[in-house]
């Protein structure tokens, strides 16, 4: 559908993303009404504007609202959380429950698309309450909210290994009632929304530009073809958001103890939790894994998490590569952030960098592996149907960045596999040199 100038009228339709002659916009659901095309393209600054083609376009009565159900034993937090959603025009609270006896109780009756389940509760906790749910409902999204202490994020770790979905933080740091509830709103509807993403219709577009590269010299691309399979790859980074702590504890134990390079890895995490997470990992790999401190040198068979609030690079020093963390602003709404981790990597390693995006929510991590990509690097990214959320790897495959596209059961062996292949191919390649 093309719109020229003149007045268009769009009444009681929603659209997500408009696709320009010269790129897309990608903004939130809009109700529109009537407006003249000079005016649009002004108030979102796209001169010249050509055309528009509608790229999804929904009646309301046709797009279902995400339906949620609220576990938590505080009134306070119930009212609180049931009206922030309800102003959401995509959400609906179908029901509360003050623990998760009663919860259990309620989700045949109102049969919601997700629950937000509370841990800390009388009668059945969250973690019992949790059990039960995935004996009769294992399909169906859970959000736990917890706090920020070493108990609350022990607490998620067990429930994300007990199948839990995805988990929001109650705000420790909120200088009063309306920035923390700020707080919450901003982290919980996303994920809603994107735990929901196909009832919500909120999919990643089919279309996305590639974006510009942000390294100052790539390589030549005609240097790189042929070689890139097979090159040396000296250090793994990894990226991963919604649903990474589960995917983590299938991958890095899968891992032989004599892995030939260091793994860096951002989990987007708060404090507290990333150092536990690596103390569990570590328990059950036979590689070590760390949350990383400053000044790390990175070593063969180590896994160097980013900690909770702190963005991680790595650098040259001395013959070393050495981990740099650091409080920078946020990227991508996020500390520590993928892409941060990728450009330094991209910068370090070249070509002999290997790039590994998991499921995750948003787009951290795309602009970095355009970086990688650049220099000749390789980058791998778990596929739609085994990811919780297929936010991250998503917006790589549509950008057209990824080399390869996996389940998460095959992403181990294959990343074993590219660090063996590109070593002998190395090796061969020298003792050919030297004969």
């Amino acid at each position: 559908m093309t719109l020229l100038s003149g007045c268009h009228i769009f009444w009681r339709y929603r659209i997500f993303s408009v696709n320009l002659d010269e790129g897309v916009y990608i903004g939130p659901l809009w109700h529109l009404y009537p407006f003249r095309t000079e005016d649009f393209s002004k108030t979102f600054a796209l001169e010249p504007l050509k055309s528009i083609r509608i790229n999804r376009l929904k009646t309301l009565k046709n797009m279902p609202k995400i339906r949620v159900l609220i576990v938590d034993d505080a009134v306070l937090v119930r009212k609180m959380l049931s009206d922030m959603m309800n102003q959401d025009p995509d959400i609906e609270v179908v029901g509360v429950a003050a623990n998760g006896s009663i919860g259990l109780q309620k989700i045949p009756q109102v049969n919601p698309d997700v629950v937000s389940l509370d841990i800390e509760m009388p009668v059945m906790n969250g973690l019992e309450a949790l059990d039960k749910i995935r004996e009769t409902w294992p399909k169906l999204p859970v959000i736990m909210f917890s706090t920020f202490t070493q108990k609350g994020a022990t607490a998620t770790l067990d429930a994300l290994s007990k199948g839990a979905t995805d988990y929001v933080a109650k705000p420790s740091k909120a200088k009063s009632l309306n920035e923390g509830i700020e707080l919450i709103k901003n982290e919980l509807i996303p994920k809603i929304k994107a735990i929901c993403s196909e009832r919500s219709g909120l999919n990643i577009p089919n279309n996305l530009p590639k974006p510009k590269p942000l390294v100052e010299h790539p390589e030549d691309p005609k240097k790189i073809k042929g070689i890139k399979r097979f090159h040396r790859v000296d250090v793994v980074a990894i990226g991963v958001s919604t649903g990474g702590p589960n995917a983590l504890m299938e991958v890095l134990p899968a891992f032989p103890k004599n892995f030939p390079v260091p793994i860096v890895l951002v989990q987007h995490m708060p404090p507290n939790f990333t150092k536990l997470l690596a103390n569990r990992l570590d328990s059950k790999s036979n590689l070590i894994i760390k949350e990383c401190e400053n000044g790390d040198v990175l070593e063969p068979g180590h896994v160097y998490i980013a900690p909770g609030d702190y963005h991680m690079a790595v650098e040259q020093d001395k013959g070393d590569v050495v981990a740099r963390i650091n409080q920078a602003p946020h990227e991508n709404s996020c500390r520590p952030a993928v892409d941060v981790l990728f450009r330094s990597v991209a910068k370090t390693f070249g070509r002999n960098a290997l790039a590994v995006v998991l499921t995750g929510m948003g787009q951290d991590g795309m602009r970095g592996c355009q970086d990688i990509q650049a220099r000749g690097g390789q980058v791998m990214v778990q596929d739609e149907a085994s990811s919780v959320v297929w936010g991250m790897p998503g917006f790589i495959v549509k950008s057209k960045l990824a080399d390869a596209i996996l389940p998460l059961n095959r992403v181990a062996d294959e990343i074993i596999l590219k660090c063996q292949t590109g070593r002998l191919a190395s090796l061969i390649a020298g003792n050919k040199g030297n004969t």
